[in-house]
Formats: C-alpha cells, sequence, structure tokens
C-alpha cells in the first residue's frame, strides 16, 4: 500500500466517523436488520462516486458556477429540518420497537429512496467527499487515484462496519424507551446541523 492510498484511507474514515444524517441511518437499519447489506452498499457506493468525482476534478465547479454552493447549503438546510422533524416525532410517539416486533420492514425502494435524499441532498456528504477529500488528493500527483481508493475503501470498511455491528447493542434496543432515545437524539443532531449550515 502506497502513502497516498493510507492517507486517504485515513482522512476518509476521520470524516465519515463524525455523527450525521448517512451514519445514524445506517445504525437505526443495523439495529432493527432490515436491508443492511443494501444500505452500506449504497452509502459506500454512493461515497465513491462521490470521491472519484472530487479526484477528477469535479470540486472545482463551486468556483466556476457560484450558485452551486448556496443551492446546495439551503437545500440541506431545509431538508434537515425535515428529517430532524420526522426523527423527534418518530421519538415522541415511542413506536419504534413495537412496529420492528410486528414485523412491519420498510420495503427496500422506501428505504433507498430515504436514503438517497439522505446521502445526495446533504451538503455535508458534497464537501467531505467532492470538495475536501478531491482538493488534498491534488497534493498527490500522479497517485490521486491511489488516495481516493483508500479513501473510497474507507467508506465500504466504516459503513460495513456500522450497519452490522449495530446488533451488538440490540439487547439495549429491546426497549421501547432506548428507541425514543435514538430518534430524539437524530432529531437533535440533524437540527444542530441544520443551524450549522444556516449561520455559515
Amino acid at each position: 500500500m502506497s502513502l497516498a492510498f493510507l492517507a486517504g484511507f485515513q482522512l476518509s474514515l476521520g470524516l465519515i466517523m463524525a455523527i450525521g444524517a448517512q451514519n445514524t441511518f445506517v445504525l437505526r437499519q443495523g439495529l432493527r436488520r432490515e436491508h443492511v447489506l443494501a444500505v452500506c452498499l449504497f452509502c459506500a457506493g454512493s461515497d465513491a462516486v462521490l470521491i472519484s468525482a472530487g479526484v477528477a476534478g469535479i470540486g472545482t465547479l463551486a468556483a466556476i458556477a457560484p450558485w452551486v454552493a448556496p443551492t446546495l447549503r439551503w437545500g440541506g438546510v431545509a431538508f434537515l429540518l425535515w428529517y430532524g422533524a420526522r426523527s423527534l416525532r418518530a421519538a415522541w410517539r415511542g413506536n419504534g420497537t413495537l412496529s420492528v416486533a410486528r414485523g412491519e420492514a420498510q420495503p427496500l425502494p422506501q428505504v433507498l429512496g430515504l436514503l438517497a435524499l439522505i446521502t445526495w441532498a446533504n451538503p455535508h456528504v458534497w464537501l467531505d467527499t467532492v470538495v475536501l477529500i478531491g482538493s488534498i488528493s491534488m497534493q498527490y500527483p500522479g497517485r490521486a487515484v491511489e488516495f481516493g481508493a483508500g479513501a473510497a475503501l474507507a467508506s465500504f470498511a466504516f459503513f460495513l462496519a456500522l450497519g452490522f455491528g449495530a446488533r451488538v447493542f440490540a439487547p439495549v434496543f429491546a426497549r421501547p424507551l432506548a428507541w425514543r432515545v435514538l430518534d430524539a437524539g437524530v432529531g437533535v443532531v440533524m437540527w444542530s446541523i441544520a443551524v450549522t449550515l444556516a449561520v455559515g
């Protein structure tokens, strides 16, 4: 493994470990044991596509078209506020464990549709992958592809570990209160990210 590959792996892992919309969604699906592999592969695959775009130099688009950044920013704020409200409502109702016990799993297309919004409408994902990883890859001339490959591999490793590792916490989330706390935490995290984006 080259230094560029390891640097990309380390940077991506450091960025992706921060609590965010994707991570909480994957954790929730892992705890519910619903479509875990598909969810993990979708998240990691999306990251790989965006990282590839960043390494290819798409990150300079923001400099060419100044309207792109504000559009991503305010679209992300609106989405995060909606998603936070949805999670807080679920916490208030407190029916997470009941829906699992009844076997009321969401169909895969619905799960992936929501995940696509969480992933592709989230400006943090774009900033971390396309802009930040893409710009840092330029510090490795001739080895940018290796840097990007390391970053993409870190995403696959993290999401698979998070999704399937969530089962360890399954006994804790057998209680309705634990689901309410998780949903409330997700709502607070989403709203805090939205506020951070709104104030710049």
